[in-house]
């Protein structure tokens, strides 16, 4: 294959992959790999009947992408029942996010899905006690700097991340989605009312359809840091083949997405999820988000960024401009979340008195 991003080009046109020869077939999983995707690609493959094109060297990359997945995704059930009960003495309603949701509703987009974290959400009030509960249940406040201590506890959407002294499990306790400072603020309420039972598992809620896929959204649009940016369209991918099942679907998130103040963030996500994978969104959808959408100059500087930032973090991938994108999607995302008067003094600090201002999560 000629394009330099094989990656995206298997995913959305897997029977492709029966014309690959040895030399695509390497470079493919050097990029699945930096992308966090090589199960999530063999589920893809396996869907298309294409399994039998892998050759031989390259079949037990997949297998063992497969086989650490499937215990990732054991994993995930246990750390779920654990943080269940640790809230359930609180009196804590669980309501689970992103990666740890898809497992626990069985959703496609579970499917060879990689974890770092667990992610839950809880009332802002609940917060403190929230915290509390998780302690004594031996998750413990991971060994961040006091300066990130504090801007996590006064400025983010999520309290600092919790390790387990045994377990080495993270969780990410948040109480929104965005940051207080950020520029869009959704209710957080408003998630939480609309959050949905999963059957078979007591306690346990899921944000609903239209408010994941916004959540995905919102999360890829806001994060400085885009190493797996094409396992997150991936997942927007999914959910959102599967939610469009509904007849009134798209009508619904489009709603949804103004009711949240996301309709930008929602906007940017259909454009690059449709760029890199080829997701099919009516043109009513585009009509509806057209007030969202930013001025052709600025959505010309948009698709500089993020065609280069959101494809997989492979040298294959990258050309003059990459570097510049990937800072300029970093910068992008300072901006957003915090105003001027709080975004220059903090990369000031992580620049000059932090290291790496790229290094450590709450930047």
């Amino acid at each position: 294959m000629s394009a330099p991003d094989l990656l995206s080009h298997a995913l959305r046109a897997p029977v492709d992959a029966r014309g690959f020869s040895m030399g695509d077939w390497d470079l493919l999983l050097r990029q699945a790999q930096h992308a966090g995707l090589v199960s999530r690609l063999h589920h893809v493959l396996a869907q298309a009947g294409c399994t039998e094109s892998i050759p031989a060297p390259a079949r037990w990359h997949f297998e063992a992408a497969d086989t650490l997945a499937a215990r990732q995704q054991v994993a995930v059930h246990w750390e779920i029942g654990q943080v269940r009960r640790a809230l359930e003495g609180a009196g804590i309603p669980l309501i689970l996010l992103k990666g740890a949701a898809y497992v626990a509703a069985d959703l496609p987009a579970a499917q060879g899905r990689l974890f770092n974290d667990l992610d839950i959400l809880v009332p802002r009030e609940a917060l403190a006690a929230a915290e509390s509960a998780l302690l004594l249940a031996g998750w413990h406040a991971t060994g961040l700097s006091a300066y990130d201590q504090r801007y996590y506890r006064r400025w983010m959407h999520e309290i600092p991340p919790l390790q387990h002294v045994q377990r080495a499990t993270v969780i990410d306790v948040h109480h929104a989605i965005l940051p207080d400072t950020a520029r869009y603020r959704p209710d957080p309420a408003k998630l939480r009312a609309q959050a949905v039972a999963v059957p078979g598992l007591p306690g346990v809620r899921v944000l609903c359809a239209t408010d994941r896929i916004l959540h995905s959204a919102a999360h890829l649009f806001h994060d400085g840091e885009l190493p797996h940016g094409l396992r997150d369209l991936s997942d927007l991918d999914l959910l959102l083949r599967d939610a469009a099942r509904d007849v009134d679907f798209w009508p619904r998130l489009v709603t949804r997405a103004a009711e949240l103040e996301l309709g930008r963030p929602l906007f940017y996500a259909l454009r690059y999820v449709r760029h890199f994978l080829e997701t099919p969104v009516p043109e009513a959808v585009d009509a509806a988000l057209a007030s969202a959408a930013p001025n052709r100059v600025l959505l010309s500087l948009m698709d500089t960024i993020f065609t280069r930032a959101l494809a997989p973090m492979h040298p294959s991938c990258e050309d003059r401009l990459t570097a510049a994108a990937r800072m300029a999607a970093y910068v992008r995302a300072h901006w957003l979340r915090m105003p001027p008067r709080l975004l220059l003094p903090h990369l000031f600090h992580k620049a000059f008195l932090s290291g790496d201002a790229r290094e450590a999560k709450p930047a």
